[in-house]
This record gives C-alpha cells, sequence and structure tokens, in this order.
C-alpha cells in the first residue's frame, strides 16, 4: 500500500467504479495485517517509500511463505533476505515467480521494473570472499529500484586492480564496499571519490580478524571522512541507506 495505490482507490471511489465498502476492504490491513506470528506492515511503503523487506533467518520455510504471499498480494517488489532453499521451495509452491539467488541468499519477486534512484550504486568487494555479501547488498538495491555497478575483488592487496576500474566509482552515486581481513579498502575507495561510502566489515578472515570485529573496528576508525560503516555482513543495511542516499 503506498501513496499512488491509495489515490487510485480513491479515484476508483469518487468514478463509481468501486464502492465505499469495497475501498474500506482493500484498506482493512492498513497499517498492518496481524497473522499471529507476525504482523506485516502494509503501511510502511506509504510511511517510509519502501515496502517491508522480509528477515528470512529464524523463520520456518511455513512462516516466511505465509508472510511472502501475503506481501504479494500488494504491488511492487517482494525481498526476504537471509532465506534457505527449503524456504524457497515453500515460497514457490505460492509464487511461481519467485526467484532464489543461491550466493546472495535472497528470494525475490520482480514486478516493478521502475528506476525510482537518480544515479548509480555501485557495490565494491574486496575480494572474491565477500561476494555473497556484496550481491546481498546488489540485489536489495536493484528491488529497490536502484541501477547497479558490481565491482569485485579490487582490495588493497592488489590496488591496482581498484584504480585500473577508477572511472566505475567516479560515475557512481553512493558506493557500497564490502570487505572483510582488516577492512581497509572503504578507506582507500573515500579517498577517490566525493559521494557517500557506506562500508560492509564482512566475517572473512583468519581468527584474528574475530569475524569480522577487526574490519569493523577498521572501517569505524576510517581516514576518509566520507565513509559510514553498517553492521557486520550487513548487506541489505548498506543498500537500504544507499537507496535513501540516492532517491534525494
Amino acid at each position: 500500500m503506498n501513496a499512488e495505490s491509495i489515490r487510485r482507490l480513491f479515484q476508483q471511489v469518487r468514478s463509481g467504479r468501486l464502492s465505499p465498502d469495497e475501498a474500506v476492504q482493500q484498506l482493512r490491513h492498513l497499517p498492518f495485517e496481524d497473522l499471529g506470528f507476525a504482523k506485516l506492515d502494509h503501511h510502511r511503503a506509504l510511511r517510509a517509500g519502501m515496502s517491508e523487506v522480509i528477515f528470512g533467518q529464524g523463520k520456518t520455510p511455513a512462516q516466511l511463505a505465509k508472510i511472502f504471499a501475503r506481501l504479494a498480494q500488494q504491488p511492487g517488489n517482494v525481498l526476504a533476505t537471509r532465506a534457505t532453499r527449503q524456504q524457497f521451495a515453500a515460497v514457490k509452491k505460492k509464487l511461481r515467480k519467485a526467484e532464489f539467488s543461491e550466493l546472495a541468499r535472497a528470494i525475490v519477486l520482480r514486478r516493478d521494473p521502475a528506476i525510482y534512484g537518480k544515479g548509480t550504486i555501485a557495490v565494491v568487494s574486496a575480494g572474491t570472499s565477500d561476494i555473497p555479501v556484496a550481491e546481498e547488498a546488489v540485489i536489495t538495491a536493484e528491488i529497490l529500484g536502484n541501477r547497479v555497478a558490481r565491482l569485485y575483488d579490487v582490495g588493497v592487496a592488489g590496488i591496482h586492480r581498484l584504480l585500473a576500474n577508477h572511472g566505475t566509482l567516479l560515475r557512481a552515486r553512493v558506493v557500497i564496499v564490502c570487505a572483510g581481513m582488516e577492512g581497509a579498502l572503504p578507506s582507500v575507495v573515500g579517498g577517490l571519490v566525493g559521494v557517500p561510502v557506506i562500508a560492509v566489515p564482512t566475517s572473512v578472515g583468519y581468527g584474528a580478524a574475530f569475524q569480522g570485529v577487526a574490519a569493523l573496528l577498521g572501517m569505524m576508525n576510517a581516514c576518509a571522512s566520507n565513509v559510514s560503516v553498517v553492521n557486520i555482513d550487513n548487506g541489505f543495511g548498506a543498500a537500504y541507506v544507499a537507496s535513501l542516499i540516492n532517491r534525494l
């Protein structure tokens, strides 16, 4: 339920194509729908500009499938992050057009091809091991209506790989950088561009990387002033914030 769908509803009532009672029935689940185990926030697109996204981790296949199907009754794209193949199988039984990205661990239903972002979001990974988190960011950004450019395996151990793709960074309106180990790449990227850089520490590295804590602390202490940081492995959060920035 977004501003355009409510406006369309009012126009149908005014023209007589829809009765007031029928309109009330359609608005019955605004602002939320109670499924017992979940309360779906149908008001979020109207309130925040983007529909609710499902966090799949910890949900049973049946729970996720029911939530996904109910959200799909509203217009627009539907996204579930941190999903499993078993959850996808349950969703697929209800919605044949749903797709699964194993790398990103995301279930998507693409129905709105519109581009809402004003520019391109560049998603950068330091190494190949960081790509799953980067792909979560890519799919989230695409579902939220952005043009996305991928730039993978360009970490500081071979900085020439990044510099060879400087043009991609300069064309971006927002840059998301996913890196593990010591988490140095966002500072380097931040020093090369004049746009917001969203750093995503990943849980990649040997023991002293502390499952992403070392990268998190390194990014929190970035020298570049245009770098902000989200939580460990949170490609979704980075893409959501990048989408908001890209719409301004």
